[in-house]
């Protein structure tokens, strides 16, 4: 796929420690598209990456700071339990909860990204999967599952692991009444398929206001999956997004 597409391969880190701050980059930089694309709501929503050195810790946003001003030094790194390593700073319990459980229940993810963006907790409300009605949102064809439930905010890690074992070995799952959940095996990844699922969401729900909506064969959206919906398509999807707001907002590297 990748050479077929001109897809170059994503390149690697030359250490650990690099791996650690390229990481940080990405997330600090897929909090301020997330502002851009307004999928913040109020102190609701997270995205966190995986320490690759402390592999059961991860990075997340300060609890309370807004996605358009955080930088690199403002993240946040969480073990296992739940607590803060080496400063004083506010954890949001619900992303604890949540993603703790994502990232043990899959050892592959490096990334998680949820948020309250609009058009996805519209279609939450439906409590379906998204039809393959168009090329883009075929790239979650027979890959994303639906968490067919509600019990008010996640605080209680074992509905964290409920809703990972509804994710199961899929990139997104939509939480009903509640918005999506997506993951992947970079930064990069997790954070372009949420951009790429809410305006999915947005699409259907615009297509199924005007009338019925023409599905795409079966067989055809399988071949269209493999072709959009790889960790490198993923990957590669988001580095003009990336380019774009570190040449905008440099400071978020500092």
């Amino acid at each position: 796929m990748a050479e077929s597409m001109n897809v170059p391969i994503e390149p690697g880190a030359a250490d650990l420690e690099q791996e650690r701050l390229q990481r940080k980059q990405k997330l600090a930089a897929a909090y301020r598209l997330f502002s851009r694309f307004g999928f913040d709501e109020g102190v609701a929503g997270h995205i966190t990456a995986r320490d690759p050195i402390l592999t059961d810790h991860f990075w997340v946003n300060p609890f309370g700071m807004h996605f358009g001003h955080i930088r690199v030094s403002d993240l946040i790194l969480v073990n296992e339990n739940g607590d803060v390593i080496g400063e004083d700073a506010p954890l949001n319990r619900a992303a604890f909860a949540i993603h703790s459980q994502v990232h043990a229940a899959r050892p592959d993810v490096v990334a998680a990204a949820h948020t309250h963006s609009t058009y996805g907790r519209a279609w939450s409300t439906l409590g379906r999967r998204l039809d393959p009605i168009t090329q883009d949102v075929c790239a979650f064809y027979e890959d994303h599952a639906v968490f067919d439930d509600y019990t008010g905010v996640v605080l209680d890690i074992e509905e964290g692991k409920r809703i990972a074992h509804a994710l199961g070995e899929n990139k997104a799952v939509i939480l009903r009444n509640h918005g999506l959940l997506t993951v992947g095996h970079s930064v990069d990844e997790a954070a372009w398929w949420f951009i790429t699922m809410e305006r999915s969401c947005q699409v259907q729900l615009l297509a199924e206001a005007a009338g019925t909506p023409k599905l795409i064969d079966a067989d055809m959206a399988e071949l269209t999956q493999s072709q959009v919906g790889s960790h490198l398509a993923g990957w590669f999807s988001f580095q003009p997004l990336y380019q774009r707001i570190v040449r905008e907002q440099p400071d978020l590297l500092d």
